[in-house]
């Protein structure tokens, strides 16, 4: 029997989920509060890229995220290939800066019509935020092409080490099965 005919071990599977957002959006909080199911004491900013790998099973799901920054914005459309999904964060209580946010998630989704979408609209904790259908609509999400699947989840980050808030729990999981079906 060659090698070519034996039987191989399912490998562990690997994809990337790509997470963008404004700088201050709150995108590294996120990252961390799933990665150790907690929240976090203090967060530095991203000034680069930063990679979390969380493994269930038999998949393996690297988070990519690239700084918010305005001198990094014009590299994000260079990981899109790589994805099997876009998580793209925006601060609900920034509102000077929703207008922005929309800008660069409409360029972005320009490049694959076809990539999944998770919004998150985040710090839904605090007392200015803008409601889930204001985010809704100063991104104009109702404009985005019908055949991407798009996910709109509020969200917030607790600050004290106490448990992971449900929402970021369901992005989690709705991540994970989005990964078993484009398998």
């Amino acid at each position: 029997m060659d090698k070519s005919s034996k039987k191989r071990e399912p490998q562990t599977r690997k994809r990337q989920v790509l997470v963008l957002g404004l700088d201050g959006s709150g995108k590294t909080s996120i990252l961390n509060s799933i990665v150790t199911n907690r929240g976090n004491h203090s967060t530095v900013p991203t000034e680069g890229i930063h990679a979390v790998c969380i493994t269930n099973g038999k998949s393996k799901m690297e988070f990519l995220e690239v700084g918010g920054s305005e001198q990094l914005r014009p590299f994000w459309e260079r990981y899109l290939d790589r994805a099997f999904a876009l998580v793209y964060i925006v601060d609900s209580t920034d509102h000077g800066r929703l207008p922005l946010a929309k800008k660069h998630l409409h360029q972005l989704i320009q490049h694959d019509s076809s990539l999944p979408l998770v919004v998150l609209a985040n710090k839904q904790d605090l007392e200015n935020a803008y409601h889930i259908t204001d985010i809704h609509d100063a991104l104009a999400l109702s404009e985005i092409c019908e055949e991407r699947k798009l996910f709109l989840i509020g969200t917030h980050v607790a600050t004290d080490g106490s448990e992971l808030p449900s929402s970021i729990e369901d992005t989690q999981e709705f991540l994970a099965q989005l990964l078993l079906e484009t398998h």
